[in-house]
């Protein structure tokens, strides 16, 4: 019980970033399966691979009405979280960490949403609008695709963009997973000819995520900028500067948490059971994206505050 709670504490990143219901129940079941993957000597890819089923699987159910298909997506999309819980603990158990890893570990989230997204929306596109005699047609695909690339998308990625600036300043560069646009572009421009395909798509499209979250965030570039020059990295910050920063991005974290899996998994579940999935794409227009506004703009103040006293 001591080994398992030391794994369980090694693989919470921080208390400042990690959701109550990842920390008490995602997170030990997601152990549990890392432990007995490594045990039977199961690669964490494959583990991925499972996650990737069972989340296609879980889209497929929500495409029906009935409570029954809907009641057994909800448990497969609970299990594929918990499969994406458990590849990345196997992988640091195991030391097992490869590249294809982490290209099936990023592109998994994504993939079960926009199978997710084409289910509702097959599943509504004959349903009549809620009062009135019109059927949703064509604007549910619509207003999949608002919801899913103009507001879940962005979103989510600025949210991950956040937490791993405050893991930055909370642990140093050790604790963060945080890159650049300009670390990654290298790194794809100096691949040897003849580099898997795979890799050079790893690369290129991973740059252009990280650039695409640098260029929503200016104040924090510039934030960086003026460390960068007058300390070198966040480590050598003074440390009344670094508690000020994490006093003022600590409370930015329950948004970071509400605007990436599990509030979305609940809200898909209780709307799809309800038999209503289209109030789900509303929630992400409408509530999401106003927190969405209020945690970037939260943020990108904060930034220019710590650069002024810098400066």
């Amino acid at each position: 019980m001591g080994k398992f709670k030391e794994a369980l504490n090694a693989s919470i990143k921080s208390e400042d970033t990690e959701e109550w219901l990842d920390m008490h129940f995602n997170r030990p079941v997601g152990l549990v399966m890392a432990l007995a993957g490594k045990r039977l000597g199961i690669h964490p890819t494959a583990i991925t691979a499972v996650s990737i089923v069972l989340g296609v699987a879980a889209a497929w159910m929500f495409s029906y009405t009935d409570i029954r298909h809907n009641a057994l997506g909800v448990v497969l999309l609970m299990l594929a979280n918990f499969c994406d819980s458990a590849d990345g603990q196997l992988a640091r158990l195991a030391n097992k960490k490869t590249l294809v890893g982490r290209v099936l570990d990023g592109f998994a989230g994504d993939i079960w949403f926009f199978c997710i997204y084409a289910a509702l929306c097959v599943r509504m596109t004959w349903q009549e609008m809620p009062g009135t005699d019109t059927v949703w047609g064509l604007w549910i695909w619509v207003l999949a695709f608002i919801a899913g690339v103009l507001c879940h998308s962005p979103q989510s990625s600025l949210a991950d963009y956040y937490r791993q600036i405050h893991l930055l300043f909370l642990k140093g560069k050790a604790g963060s997973e945080l890159d650049t646009y300009a670390a990654q572009r290298a790194i794809y421009d100096n691949l040897p000819k003849g580099s898997p395909l795979i890799e050079k798509m790893f690369y290129f499209n991973y740059a252009n995520y990280c650039k695409s979250q640098e260029r929503r965030s200016p104040e924090f570039q510039r934030l960086t900028a003026v460390i960068k020059k007058k300390y070198g990295d966040v480590s050598h910050i003074p440390e009344e500067l670094r508690n000020e920063f994490l006093e003022g991005s600590r409370p930015l974290m329950k948004y970071t948490n509400i605007l990436t899996f599990n509030v979305r998994a609940i809200c898909i579940y209780a709307t799809c059971l309800a038999g209503c999935p289209w109030l789900y794409m509303l929630f992400e227009i409408s509530v999401l994206t106003i927190l969405y506004i209020n945690m970037h703009k939260r943020h990108e103040s904060l930034c220019k505050e710590i650069r002024r006293k810098m400066a």
